[in-house]
């Protein structure tokens, strides 16, 4: 074979090599970026999942804590906390026990001991507890649109006897929840509603049993109103000569109080006359759901609590306006 062409087929062999190593090359450089795809979207699902189980796991947590009990003691100072942002640092932590499932937290209010009950979360204030197990007289009264059919009885009343809307308050001459209503409510009520003709406000009596003065304070007011011949002037006279004088109260103390006004209530008094008056008043107020004190009936509407003005005067706008 000639030089020549051995040459060339030298070169030949040579480019063909090169070519073919090239193609090899290619197909490596190839393979990197097929490999990066995938190891890209492995990592990102092995992090989704982390990110998953981080965020599940965030989530469970943050229930366990929601659902975590609390010591009587926190949920006493968180009570007493909330209760005196409304009742002027007026409220001190006593004491509480725990019930299995809530705590009854006791509190001093103007030198008088509460109970009440918080959840064991130490986030919601149960104001009464009503057993279910136990037959009741009536429903549990609830906020909202729905009306009941409340009786005014006979009872002592402020304002027009026409008013277009008639409040009926069941109330404890010895409940600090019920005096914090007569120094801060009823005075705007009196001067906004009551003496312009548009509202009517009917008290009857709801004594508490952890109230050993509530009872006779009621009848003593009644004893006044019968020696004044059924005044409304003399019971309400009466009425707040109690509510202003509520850490002095005893029998001898309402008889004297009486006497000021110009009654001698103590035959009255002493031989327990207006009893039954006051008892039936309770025995209404516990067929209408009434379970504490103070409770309002606003055209039916009900309302629980020394609720601020404010509440009242959206209701009764409410009803005057329809």
């Amino acid at each position: 074979m000639p030089m020549e062409n051995k040459m060339k087929n030298t070169v030949t062999e040579e480019k063909t090599r090169n070519v073919n190593k090239n193609k090899k090359d290619v197909i490596v450089i190839k393979n990197p970026f097929k490999n990066v795809w995938q190891a890209t979207t492995i990592i990102l699902f092995i992090a989704l999942l982390l990110m998953i189980f981080l965020y599940a796991n965030k989530d469970y947590q943050e229930i366990k804590e929601e659902n975590s009990e609390i010591s009587g003691n926190d949920a006493g100072k968180i009570l007493t906390e909330f209760l005196n942002e409304r009742a002027d640092n007026n409220v001190a932590y006593v004491s509480s026990q725990d019930l299995g499932n809530i705590y009854e937290i006791t509190i001093s209010y103007l030198g008088q001991q509460i109970p009440a009950y918080t959840t064991k979360d130490g986030k919601y204030f149960i104001q009464t507890i009503i057993p279910l197990t136990s037959s009741l007289t009536g429903n549990s009264i609830s906020e909202g649109n729905e009306k009941v059919r409340v009786s005014e009885d006979d009872d002592a009343f402020l304002g027009n006897k026409n008013a277009e809307v008639t409040i009926i308050e069941f109330s404890d001459y010895e409940c600090p929840f019920c005096l914090k209503f007569y120094t801060e409510t009823l005075p705007l009520l009196k001067k906004d509603y009551i003496d312009t003709g548009k509202v009517k406000l009917v008290y009857r009596d709801f004594p508490l049993d952890i109230h050993p003065n509530a009872q006779k304070s009621a009848e003593a007011a009644e004893c006044v109103r019968a020696a004044a011949g059924s005044s409304n002037e003399a019971y309400f006279k009466m009425h707040d000569i109690i509510f202003k004088n509520q850490q002095q109260l005893s029998n001898e103390a309402l008889k004297k109080w009486a006497k000021d006004l110009g009654y001698n209530i103590d035959s009255c008094l002493d031989s327990g006359k207006m009893e039954q008056e006051v008892l039936k008043d309770l025995q209404d107020g516990l067929s209408y759901g009434v379970s504490g004190t103070p409770g309002f009936f606003i055209n039916g509407k009900v309302l629980e609590g020394a609720q601020p003005y404010s509440v009242f005067k959206q209701i009764i706008d409410g009803e005057l306006n329809k």
